[in-house]
């Protein structure tokens, strides 16, 4: 059971008074642009989150292990 249409009335009529008839399409566009920011910054979280998968795994399948030739120590100073 949600709001019947009175109540609706009264909550706008109290919007009005408190925040003025100017004010609310100020209100509106905020809120719709922080929502529009929000998707925004969730969608591309979600692109550099796939595209870093896709280069680990990439990264994981292309390269093999190699191995590095070991160098031997030598002592080029002579002890006297």
């Amino acid at each position: 059971m949600g709001p019947s249409v009175q109540q609706l009335l009264i909550i706008l009529l109290i919007v009005v008074l408190l925040f003025g008839a100017k004010k609310i399409p100020e209100l509106a566009k905020g809120i719709g642009s922080g929502i529009k920011n929000f998707k925004k910054a969730v969608k591309e979280d979600e692109e550099a989150t796939a595209n870093v998968d896709k280069v680990e795994a990439k990264s994981e399948t292309t390269s093999a292990p190699t191995a590095t030739p070991a160098t031997p120590v030598t002592d080029d100073k002579k002890s006297v």
